[in-house]
């Protein structure tokens, strides 16, 4: 049988570049890259190195790149590490649950939370963050790229809000991030977050971008580690993955990957929209690889088990919710029914994705779907 894994939003497998790249620090050069002894020295030049690749793909320099554990961590930093009772938050009703949970744990302490819906398309409308702007606003947080729909979010223009506003603005960049091109100073960030895990590096490191001069405070506290912004020895092999994964992101980004997997998202997309009873969730422009299909008159996790068993991994949501059964969060914010919701099905594909494996994809998505139409007690039409 064959094997397709479309659900690299959740997360992506290990590169061969990165395994040989990490492999050193295992064994080798196993020190502590805060020793100043020569195994140290060799595990702070792996380390060094990689922060100089995060530095290119994040456009700013190399001192404001903080290695951490991932895109929560560095989400909770830029919210809890900046806040404070009093002050006012703006973000998105879209957002991650480590923003939407981290923002309801602030307004429990006194901060106040102003979560912007989105159009109808998925797009967070800039006026709509303009308009929930106060004058205790100090932090303004919106993702890149939804992890469910794939809709970009129009950054440059929430930044320049910011700007105006003299608010901090923080980008949770984890789905955008090797997918779309990126520059802190064009867009005006103080901080963004990426993951490691989901750029085809390891899992449990990360990169949070703080701009030079942004007030945030370090959450994890003890030695001097990451210029005293993120306490705990370095994670050199998870790090060198990292910083392996970004070169070959940034490659990724001029060599026509990229469009190449659009256009297999596409080709997907447009087989799979030929089936009568479906449509797609977010209509506006979408990172490349992310397409959200709703398939009326049957439940999406009943279609995730009947392709899973055809070898072919898709996601009815967020991976970070697994398990639960309410509706996704983003289709309801959406507009989307909580019927149509629990219908749709997520796929994004892996940059190494083939036109065979699309080819298997849209030859059991038909058949799948008939045949749980065949026994659903959902009646047609109840769905819309």
């Amino acid at each position: 049988m064959r094997h397709v894994y479309m659900d690299a939003n959740a997360t992506t497998p290990l590169l061969p570049e990165v395994v040989e790249a990490m492999h050193p620090y295992w064994m080798e050069h196993f020190g502590n890259a805060s020793s100043i002894h020569l195994p140290g020295q060799h595990a702070r030049k792996g380390v060094e190195r990689a922060r100089e690749a995060v530095a290119e793909l994040f456009g700013c320099r190399e001192a404001e790149v903080v290695f951490n554990s991932g895109g929560t961590e560095g989400d909770n930093t830029a919210l809890f590490g900046l806040l404070k009772p009093g002050d006012h938050l703006i973000t998105t009703a879209i957002e991650h649950s480590a923003i939407l949970q981290s923002a309801a744990r602030l307004s429990e302490r006194g901060v106040e939370v102003t979560y912007v819906t989105p159009e109808a398309s998925g797009l967070i409308a800039p006026e709509s963050v303009r308009q929930a702007m106060r004058p205790n606003t100090k932090l303004i947080s919106v993702m890149l790229a939804n992890n469910e729909t794939g809709v970009l979010q129009p950054v440059h223009e929430i930044g320049q809000i910011a700007a105006d506003a003299g608010a901090f603005f923080h980008i949770d960049a984890v789905q955008g991030a090797g997918k779309i091109p990126i520059n802190v100073r064009e867009i005006g960030c103080h901080l963004l977050s990426i993951s490691a895990h989901k750029m085809y590096g390891p899992k449990g490191v990360g990169a949070l971008y703080v701009k030079r001069g942004t007030p945030v405070e370090s959450l994890i506290v003890g030695g001097s580690h990451e210029r005293r912004r993120r306490a705990g020895t370095e994670n050199v092999a998870g790090i060198v993955g990292l910083g392996k994964a970004t070169e070959l992101a940034l490659k990724s980004l001029e060599d026509g990957t990229i469009e190449r997997v659009a256009e297999l998202r596409d080709r997907l997309e447009r087989e799979i929209l030929r089936l009568p009873g479906t449509g797609l969730n977010g209509t506006a422009e979408r990172a490349a690889n992310t397409t959200n299909i709703w398939f009326d008159n049957l439940e999406g996790e009943a279609l995730v088990i009947a392709m899973d068993l055809k070898g072919i991994a898709v996601s009815g949501g967020s991976a970070c919710l697994s398990g639960r059964t309410e509706p996704s969060h983003v289709l309801l914010a959406m507009g989307v029914n909580e019927k149509r919701a629990r219908t749709s099905l997520r796929f994004s594909l892996l940059k190494m994705v083939t036109a065979e494996d699309v080819d298997y994809v849209v030859s059991v998505v038909p058949q799948a779907v008939e045949r749980l139409r065949a026994v659903s007690p959902v009646e047609a039409g109840t769905l819309g």
